[in-house]
């Protein structure tokens, strides 16, 4: 397994596991037992980088990921997620909060949910609007030098919010959505994280598995699965099916795009603000996440200098 850099010195696997799934978000949560042990195989096979969230479940995820991982704590970099308001009686997501005595609530409980006396990568999970970013990263540093936290992310974020955090405090890493159909990072969040040295983690980097070519247009989900509440996305849906139809036209014929258009496409290309919601619907579930499959860890230095990541 190849490894990454993000940051100055958080080294992880190429290919990281989201775990989301295993808990939330893509249908019916898996038996304990078999979450478990999925974990575990993954690190045997070389992958020492988890991502999770107190979002997911809610709890639960973490709850999964704290009791797989505790007997390989030293073999593995554990992520994890603050920003959203939780409801204390539903556990449904009702907003976002970043305010310093909230993350310092979520992190004391993630760090009883995971089992472990250190959170290795905290990103706020959602930028808040109400909380200068400049606060944020205070709050999340002073985490950092009491111990609980090694380093600090941010997930969905804008360039602008980006090197704002970074002025505070170092950012080891954003995790924002990227794959072959969706590329805004590629305007100025990229640029941004090679500037500053910082780690960029694709979520989603199969198209929350719309790219991997099992999802039909007669595709199914559960109505558990974040997905089913994306009309405009659902292989079924007209939206849908032009979707899939101009992204697979794209990868089957890349001759019929040169690098004057591919650059022109780029320069078009919207530049990437914070997002509340990663896929510009607000009908889905407030929070949700679609995750299917890896994440690939890049460094923030050039990408003509990165080792190819491993193909999934």
């Amino acid at each position: 397994m190849q490894t990454r850099t993000l940051g100055q010195n958080l080294e992880v696997s190429a290919l990281g596991m989201g775990a989301m799934g295993l808990s939330f978000g893509l249908g019916p949560a898996a038996d304990k037992q078999e979450g478990i042990k999925v974990l575990r195989a993954a690190v045997e096979r070389g992958i020492t980088f988890f991502d999770t969230a107190e979002a997911y479940g809610p709890f639960t995820n973490e709850t999964l990921v704290g009791e797989a991982l505790a007997p390989l704590r030293d073999r593995v970099v554990i992520a994890t997620k603050f920003g959203f308001k939780l409801d204390p009686t539903t556990g449904a997501t009702i907003g976002v909060d970043s305010r310093a005595d909230h993350i310092a609530q979520v992190v004391n409980a993630s760090l009883k949910r995971l089992r472990t006396d250190t959170i290795d990568l905290l990103y706020q999970h959602r930028v808040d609007p109400d909380v200068p970013i400049e606060d944020v990263a205070g709050a999340v540093k002073e985490l950092i030098q009491r111990g609980k936290v090694r380093y600090f992310g941010l997930s969905e974020a804008g360039a602008a919010t980006i090197r704002r955090a970074h002025a505070v405090h170092p950012v080891t890493a954003v995790q924002n959505q990227y794959s072959l159909w969706t590329r805004e990072p590629e305007a100025d969040v990229l640029p941004t994280c090679e500037e500053l040295g910082i780690g960029f983690v694709p979520w989603g980097p199969l198209g929350t598995g719309f790219l991997t070519g099992a999802i039909k247009a007669d595709t199914k989900f559960d109505s558990t699965d974040l997905r089913s509440t994306l009309p405009s996305v659902h292989p079924g849906s007209p939206q849908g099916q032009s979707c899939l139809r101009r992204h697979a036209a794209s990868i089957r014929h890349p001759q019929t795009r040169d690098a004057r258009t591919n650059r022109a496409g780029l320069a078009a290309r919207p530049k990437a603000v914070d997002r509340a919601d990663p896929w510009h619907d607000r009908r889905r579930a407030p929070g949700g996440e679609p995750d299917v499959g890896p994440r690939r860890a890049h460094t923030g230095r050039s990408l003509r200098d990165r080792p190819r990541s491993i193909s999934n």
